[in-house]
């Protein structure tokens, strides 16, 4: 008879037998997947990675230095690898992080070309382009200590003298600790470390960096992280570092079987070796049992308590980005009190301001309306996702304000505004080439994919369209707006809500009227946007000489009857761009807004079509009309009343 064991009870038996085994534990901190696309399965560097990662494991483990690189391959497919370990945790805490880290670094950025992933006890790298003697200072991550300083403008002063003496130490050594008498009979206990390839000079701007972070947020704070790449900075008001371990000595011998006593015989000390030996299996072989179950066990409760935490957006959630947090005197100022000379534009969410904080940074800042039916849940929905994203074609959250009755988000700023406000102007369409265009359609796909399927949470935007997508100095599209984003856990595919957001023309039918949503849903958002890149309209107000209606129904007419350069935009149709990628794109965009939502391809498909011009596409069936032969206004419940701007809040939206 099978005996079922509750989780309560494999929980106690295992702390039975925890004070009799050796554990380490790596805490992991966070991890980034970077920006320079993905590999294939089986492919070369796929293998060139599984080789480099295997060699920095043997290295690690044969070496007490706390440093260790290696590079396998050629040309395109090299991968570079290194990994640095906290100088003052002892060489097997060095080594149980680096294994930790390379079994775990796979599972969080699969088929990635580069990744970091950060540990308190190591930091683990791997790319497809050079890390040695490069500086890398983004991405960049602060995380504080929620409990502040009764005397904050002594602490800062205590904590700077500090900070400057460990600089100073940490830029030619590359580590350094340390401790200053602080206010309130406190001490402040700080370290800092470089990655030791660096340069003195990187070293000096690195540190910069990170030290720039201490005047941006949460002043007084008795402990804070903050740390990139390349180099790190840790102080609190604890004793949490440890005597730095000296480098490059051997690792201990590792001794296979206790030496045999002389007063011993032979025989009973076989025996007795038998006897330990056998014991010891069995007892490890029980042990490592109970601790699979335990780790099973408080692995899926965990995922339940996050995955619940981040649906629900409750107050609480921010906790765990507190790091992000600035003071709204300091937003006050970066803004000019938020002045209306600072004004980029205004929406359901409330206004958009410009800042530029003291060290010069340019900053986008949403204030939430006070009297906004909208945007509470939206705001804390959009700082427990977007603060997790990391990709060059979604706008990065800097932080957040949440102080008395103010909801601020702070936000990258991107000067050219957003896509709608160039796309649709007759005079500024004329400077989108369709090489930029067709760059825009690109990023904006590669970031959707992002979303669904190459960040650690699968998210579905649930409102793409011109006006969220931003454009920075370069003409690089950067997706925004993620206040209506879904969290689905990693093997949901498609969810219903009785609360439809989103803005009407943009929305998949099945969505709009029967309010299921899934990964399909944006891409038929992305088809229409695809169409409005293309023809230079707006689907809802499509016109063709005397013909007004929708883009999308005009797209697949003309496309069934071989005109589908009607669609084109005029300023597109005589100008050295692509006419077979024009057709190529609005074929394409017809395919994602298929009635049929399994007719619909991924957005993994959509990249694959956009970049490999060999590959056939399949015949689209018609679209989805909301109302055949009708015009399907874009409705808004909200003024869309923005000007201009560097993110429009949820204009034209409904709930």
């Amino acid at each position: 008879m099978m005996v079922v064991t509750s989780p309560r009870v494999l929980v106690f038996t295992f702390c039975l037998f925890v004070g009799s085994i050796s554990v380490t534990w790596s805490k992991y901190i966070i991890h980034s997947c970077g920006t320079s696309g993905n590999y294939t399965n089986n492919s070369t560097y796929e293998q060139n990675l599984d080789r480099a990662l295997a060699t920095l494991f043997t290295t690690a483990n044969s070496s007490n230095s706390g440093f260790y690189n290696a590079s396998v391959g050629e040309d395109l497919d090299r991968v570079y690898t290194l990994v640095l370990c906290r100088n003052d945790f002892q060489p097997d805490v060095c080594r149980s992080c680096v294994n930790d880290s390379i079994n775990r670094i796979r599972e969080l950025c699969p088929n990635q070309n580069e990744a970091v992933e950060w540990y308190d006890e190591c930091t683990l790298r791997y790319s497809n382009r050079l890390l040695l003697n490069n500086v890398e200072t983004q991405p960049i991550w602060s995380y504080s200590n929620i409990n502040n300083s009764t005397d904050v403008s002594q602490f800062n002063q205590d904590l700077r003298k500090l900070v400057d003496n460990l600089k100073l130490q940490a830029t030619e050594q590359k580590f350094a600790t340390g401790n200053i008498s602080g206010p309130d009979l406190s001490t402040i206990y700080g370290l800092m470390q470089c990655s030791p390839d660096l340069s003195s000079t990187q070293c000096n701007d690195c540190f910069d960096m990170v030290i720039g972070e201490l005047s941006l947020c949460c002043s007084g704070s008795i402990g804070r992280q903050i740390f990139n790449p390349s180099c790190k900075l840790i102080y609190e008001t604890t004793h949490f570092f440890n005597e730095p371990t000296p480098v490059d000595a051997p690792p201990p011998r590792q001794q296979l079987s206790p030496p045999t006593s002389p007063s011993m015989p032979p025989g009973k000390d076989n025996n007795t070796m038998r006897t330990v030996i056998i014991s010891v299996v069995g007892i490890s072989g029980v042990a490592m049992l109970l601790l699979v179950l335990f780790c099973i066990f408080k692995r899926k409760t965990k995922h339940r308590i996050t995955t619940g935490r981040l649906q629900q957006g409750t107050v609480e959630d921010i906790s765990s980005v507190e790091s992000l947090q600035y003071d709204f005197s300091t937003v006050e100022f970066a803004t000019n009190n938020f002045s209306d000379s600072n004004k980029l534009g205004e929406g359901g969410f409330g206004a958009v301001y410009k800042g530029t904080f003291k060290n010069g940074q340019e900053v986008a800042v949403k204030r939430l309306s006070r009297g906004s039916v909208q945007g509470e849940e939206e705001f804390k929905n959009e700082i427990i996702l977007v603060a997790q994203l990391q990709h060059r074609n979604l706008v990065r959250l800097l932080g957040f304000c949440l102080e008395g009755t103010e909801r601020l988000l702070i936000y990258e700023f991107v000067p050219n505004a957003s896509l709608d406000h160039v796309i649709f102007d007759p005079v500024k369409s004329s400077h989108l080439d369709w090489e930029r265009r067709y760059k825009i359609i690109g990023g904006v796909a590669r970031g959707i994919l992002y979303l669904h399927e190459d960040s650690r949470l699968r998210i579905i935007h649930r409102d793409l369209k011109a006006g969220n997508v931003l454009l920075d100095g370069e003409m690089n599209p950067k997706i925004a707006d993620f206040g209506m984003a879904r969290l689905f856990n990693l093997d949901e595919t498609q969810g219903i809500t009785n609360r439809i957001v989103g803005t009407y023309g943009y929305m998949a039918p099945e969505y709009a009227l029967y309010g299921q949503f899934s990964v399909k849903s944006d891409v038929f958002s992305f088809g229409i946007l695809l169409l409005e890149i293309v023809s230079g309209q707006k689907n809802h107000s499509f016109q063709n000489g005397e013909i007004i209606g929708d883009l999308a129904s005009f797209a697949w007419i003309n496309w069934r009857e071989g005109t589908a350069s009607n669609v084109i935009d005029p300023i597109l149709r005589n100008s050295s761009g692509s006419v077979h990628e024009m057709m190529r794109c609005i074929h394409i965009g017809l395919l994602c807004v298929q009635e049929d939502v399994g007719d619909r391809p991924t957005m993994a498909s959509v990249v694959l079509m956009l970049n490999s011009f060999s590959l056939t596409l399949a015949v689209p069936s018609e679209p989805a009309f909301m109302m055949q032969g009708s015009f399907v206004p874009e409705v808004p419940l909200f003024s869309d009343n923005v000007n201009s701007g560097v993110s429009n809040v949820n204009k034209n939206s409904t709930e």
